[in-house]
């Protein structure tokens, strides 16, 4: 078995690495209290091409190489998760349906400028009675001459407000139940198609996330992915991707949990000595450099098998089942080891606390991963 990264993945890593060092970590934490969507830094990530890193060549991408994709989401988010989940959702979400089931026109039409960063992409799944039950889907769209007429709203969606196009799931078919979900190109501007209220949330204060809402919405009946009543398993196989994302931004954020450790109880001195020679501190910093280096072997071995085209429907629910709540359990010993400044927002380790919990929710919660594993196993 071989571990190492190719030299292109290894440039990529120091690439992103010190980008996220550079441009993003004097404004992380600004962003963060502001509210803030970094236009400017997504703009110097497409200029880096890093848009391009898990798709081919040919529609204007780097790769297709989902380890480098990984490494990259780690690196971002490693300094601010806000951005790796702008990042992610547009690449995995926004990005990928176009890829993987676009027709040559629709692909020349939005897959070259979403794979550019000409603007960004979103996907319209989740609806306020339609979330881990993504079948349950409401949002109709009804053939009416040559248009599909869109009628519904969905929730929880990342880079809504900036996004210049969407991919949305909708009923087509009444009472046919998950088989009469198709997938539907939904460009910005499009009459009766509007972005609701943003979210005021716990974490990732410096992402967009919204409501898009769609009132006798009209588009062309061409603007159909892929063929009718295939949305479902279009989905099913977009969030397979998706997880191997999520599972990245995890790894990255209980990274910055334990470089903010490290750093803190390196220079933090009580009883006459850093507490970094505390047997009580080390035994936290091992334990979470140990689990932060099974979540990444984890992810890694997911990215490397949707490379190898081999299955990973199993692999991306494991890495991102483990690695979300890697993060989340890894940021509260960062707190922990802070003290009483690890709850102040003048350390790093208070805004991972709070943005490491969405990485158990987004892309299908804990519960639905072990269902997923369940039944990959035979269950």
């Amino acid at each position: 078995m071989d571990f190492q990264l190719t030299d292109e993945q290894r440039m990529t890593q120091k690439m992103v690495h010190d980008f996220a060092e550079r441009e993003l970590a004097p404004i992380a934490a600004e962003i963060d209290e502001e509210s803030r969507f970094p236009g400017e830094i997504v703009g110097k990530m497409a200029e880096l091409g890093l848009f391009g890193l898990p798709f081919p060549e040919e529609y204007g991408g780097a790769g297709p190489d989902t380890l480098a994709y990984a490494i990259a989401v780690e690196e971002i988010s490693r300094v601010s998760a806000s951005t790796g989940i702008t990042f992610a959702a547009h690449c995995s979400l926004g990005t990928a349906p176009l890829y993987l089931f676009g027709t040559p026109e629709q692909k020349e039409r939005w897959l070259f400028p979403l794979i550019r960063g000409k603007f960004l992409g979103a996907f319209g799944l989740t609806e306020p009675n339609a979330g881990s039950d993504a079948g349950g889907t409401q949002t109709t769209a009804v053939r009416d001459g040559d248009e599909w007429v869109i009628n519904g709203s969905k929730c929880f969606i990342t880079n809504a407000s900036y996004a210049g196009v969407v991919v949305i799931t909708a009923l087509t078919a009444k009472g046919q139940g998950s088989r009469g979900i198709s997938s539907i190109i939904v460009p910005a501007g499009t009459r009766g198609f509007s972005i609701g209220k943003k979210y005021r949330k716990l974490g990732l204060q410096a992402s967009d996330t919204a409501e898009l809402i769609f009132e006798d919405c009209r588009v062309p009946l061409a603007n159909l992915l892929g063929r009718e009543g295939q949305g479902f398993k279009q989905f099913l196989e977009i969030l397979d991707g998706g997880r191997i994302g999520i599972a990245a931004m995890a790894v990255g954020i209980a990274q910055g949990c334990l470089d903010a450790s490290l750093k803190y109880a390196r220079e933090r001195v009580q009883f006459g000595q850093s507490i970094s020679k505390f047997q009580a501190i080390q035994f936290k910093l091992a334990d979470m450099a140990t689990q932060i280096e099974l979540a990444r072997l984890a992810t890694w071995r997911a990215a490397w098998l949707k490379d190898h085209h081999q299955p990973f429907t199993k692999e991306a629910a494991m890495a991102k089942l483990f690695a979300s709540e890697t993060a989340s359990w890894a940021a509260g010993q960062a707190v922990q080891i802070h003290g009483g400044y690890g709850y102040m927002k003048e350390y790093p380790v208070e805004r991972y606390f709070r943005d490491a919990k969405l990485t158990e929710i987004g892309e299908g919660t804990s519960e639905i991963q072990r269902l997923v594993i369940a039944r990959q196993l035979g269950c």
